[in-house]
């Protein structure tokens, strides 16, 4: 089905624009205030990736062709790249409902994963046209900045100095895959076989979280050189190996005082101290009480 002519109206950048930077990203607000449901169009002038934030009411986002789109729910965002220049962006708001498109180059946003070009963000997929589609919930954290965004009232180099920092702490939440992530997953991670191998790790040291192996014997052991381990590790998890170890051991700590009846001793051998003492200088630093302390606030 082709585009309606006349149904579609062009965005007025000094009206929807919060900031318009193609070289990095650029930030734009559409919302709909009638009774009645808008269509508006914005042709991007160059490929590049696209996050879409739906509040209130239901949004659809069509790509050139209106039956290629994706439709969002209020709380919903949506991931979208096509390698395509001047691709017209159809947007159908339904009464009161409202819009946040952040348009990001694709290499300003790889600078911002790594600072090793094309070793962990593998950019082959973007170069051969294989379009990303996917939509998913986001978390109230997402959506207290999306709000946010839809309200600043701020002007001059103020707006342009808020906006920013407000994308970046959108795009460090919404790149965030911790552990208790459904989609643990990096979409610029170099291939499938490298994610598999990163989980790998990460499962071997849970595992073998009382006598973990060294970044040497887990290389070899999930098949990885140690500079990838340990950059990929990082990039998926968000954290260097064994600071990650350190956090999982100490949550698990927390959850074992509370729901078990080991003893600190106890605890402390099985997460891997030789010592009590160690360990309860460690969760100390980690949380501000003693083992003992955190006990009886339960």
């Amino acid at each position: 089905m082709k585009v309606q002519e006349g149904k579609y109206k062009n965005i007025d950048k000094s009206s929807c624009f919060l900031l318009d930077d193609s070289e990095k990203f650029s930030v734009l607000s559409l919302e709909n205030n009638t009774n009645e449901v808008k269509h508006y169009q914005y042709v991007l002038p160059k490929s590049c990736l696209q996050l879409y934030f739906c509040l209130h009411q239901e949004s659809k986002v069509a790509f050139q062709m209106e039956h290629c789109r994706i439709n969002l729910e209020p709380k919903e965002a949506g991931m979208v790249y096509f390698e395509q220049e001047n691709m017209p962006l159809l947007f159908e708001l339904q009464p009161n409902s409202q819009i946040i498109t952040v348009l990001i180059s694709v290499n300003y946003l790889h600078s911002l994963f790594s600072s090793e070009q094309n070793y962990i963000i593998n950019f082959d997929d973007f170069k051969s046209g294989k379009p990303i589609i996917e939509t998913k919930a986001t978390n109230p954290l997402i959506q207290t900045v999306i709000h946010q965004l839809s309200v600043t009232k701020l002007h001059g180099t103020l707006h342009s100095l808020y906006i920013r920092g407000k994308i970046y702490e959108l795009l460090s939440l919404y790149f965030n895959m911790s552990e208790e992530s459904d989609a643990e997953r990096c979409p610029f991670m170099a291939n499938e076989e490298t994610v598999a191998q990163i989980k790998k790790a990460k499962d071997i040291i849970i595992e073998n979280m009382a006598n973990p192996p060294s970044l040497e014997e887990l290389a070899k052991m999930v098949g990885l050189n140690i500079k990838k381990l340990k950059m990929g590790f990082k990039e998926f998890y968000g954290l260097p190996v064994f600071t990650f170890l350190l956090n999982y051991k100490m949550e698990h700590s927390k959850k074992l005082l509370s729901e078990s009846n080991m003893n600190v001793n106890e605890i402390a051998l099985q997460v891997g101290y030789s010592t009590s003492s160690h360990f309860i200088a460690a969760f100390k630093k980690k949380f501000g009480i003693t083992p003992k302390q955190f006990m009886k606030q339960d």
